[in-house]
């Protein structure tokens, strides 16, 4: 069973007197509409499930006529649920969302009301425009390998190679056909329908470069003037970096900013690319798995990319941010912040045991901070993955 907790989360949820619209809200392919028909089969309310995942974007009249139909099927003052999957793909939906849902609290109705989207970007717009006081976010990350293990038995290598896509586990014997799938269905998927259908793209083959690009380069520093020296197309920063906040918006990278102690420093910073899955950089790369496990400098790359990706997806369902460190030729791979908490983290997946002067520097800058080394010399990986993010900070 899909995130049998977030199953029960948003069950308990729309079981309670006081109404919110639930927003589920996460990637593709991680559960969100397995969760949501799980809670619709189990409960014994009336529901009404639509999907905009449509050829063609509908408009404003396809959620009225969702919402009447939820509407046709109260029983007296008993609740009904509502869940429209993919929201985002709807023009101007949030204000339609707001009107109906004002008028049925006008009108005494009690529906209530689930919005599913892979959009952060969309889908936070909307919900800042015209439902402010009326949402709760139920966020939805990629798939940890503990979640991976226990629903599939994903060893811990597999997980570092194949990543965490739950949709996935069944073609992992087969290597070619789990890397089309992530390839056409998931990445290719993401992009036309996720940014390209739903934003403003003046150069769609540059923002695919910088996609592959973020993913070949995952766990480095590369400035955007280093970037656009590399892609094919010809661009500016600006829209490099916009282009970079698509790609973080469809849950796909993250370019992480460096700690400075300071925001506005952090944010004129290069950033850290960071593929959200490290089955994106696999796929990406065409080898296989024994390719990537026999190369030790490339495997240590992805498993530096498993590390943070699992402290981003983990951070963000509780407010820990993610950073990297550098200073002169001292640097650390991951900075945790969660208030005044500060950890630093280096990521050793070799065989011998190095030094870390990266840490050593960051601990005589921060005092405070604490510091940890994740593989050979500290805690072993599968300890470290298994470890709840807030106890690191």
């Amino acid at each position: 069973m899909y995130k049998r907790s977030m199953v029960e989360v948003i069950g308990k949820r729309l079981s309670e007197k006081r109404r919110f619209i639930q927003v589920l809200l996460g990637p593709r392919q991680v559960g969100k509409t397995t969760a949501i028909q799980q809670v619709l089969d189990d409960c014994t309310l009336p529901f009404h499930y639509a999907a905009a995942d449509l050829p063609a974007p509908p408009d404003t009249g396809w959620i009225a006529r969702q919402w009447e139909m939820a509407r046709m099927k109260a029983e007296g003052e008993k609740p009904v649920i509502l869940a429209l999957d993919e929201i985002q793909k709807v023009a101007y939906w949030s204000s339609e969302v707001k009107r109906l849902w004002d008028e049925d609290s006008r009108a005494g109705r009690n529906i209530h009301v689930v919005l599913l989207g892979s959009s952060s970007l969309l889908i936070q717009k909307g919900l800042g425009e015209s439902l402010a006081g009326r949402f709760e976010l139920v966020r939805f990350p990629h798939w940890s390998w503990t979640e991976m293990r226990v629903s599939f038995g994903v060893s811990l290598e597999h997980y570092v190679y194949f990543g965490g896509y739950p949709a996935s586990a069944s073609l992992m014997q087969d290597e070619n056909r789990w890397g089309q799938y992530i390839r056409d269905s998931l990445i290719e998927t993401a992009l036309s329908k996720d940014i390209l259908l739903l934003n403003r793209v003046e150069k769609p083959v540059l923002l695919r470069q910088l996609f592959v690009l973020a993913c070949e380069y995952s766990g480095q520093v590369l400035s955007y003037q280093k970037i656009l020296g590399q892609l094919q197309d010809v661009g500016n920063t600006v829209t490099v970096a916009h282009y970079q906040r698509l790609l973080e918006a469809a849950f796909l990278i993250q370019g992480l900013q460096k700690w400075s102690g300071k925001t506005v420093r952090s944010r004129s910073s290069s950033p850290k690319w960071l593929a959200l899955n490290s089955g994106l950089v696999s796929a990406l790369s065409n080898k296989t798995f024994n390719e990537w496990r026999h190369d030790p400098a490339q495997w240590g790359r992805l498993v530096e990319t498993c590390v943070g990706a699992h402290m981003a997806n983990k951070g963000i369902l509780e407010g820990v941010e993610i950073h990297y460190w550098r200073e002169g030729n001292s640097e650390v791979d991951f900075v945790l912040r969660k208030g005044n908490s500060l950890t630093a983290i280096e990521v050793k997946s070799g065989q011998k045991r190095i030094e870390s002067k990266g840490l050593y520097a960051f601990k005589k800058r921060y005092p405070r901070a604490k510091t940890l080394i994740v593989g050979t010399g500290g805690v072993a990986l599968n300890e470290f993955l298994e470890t709840p993010i807030l106890k690191l900070v």
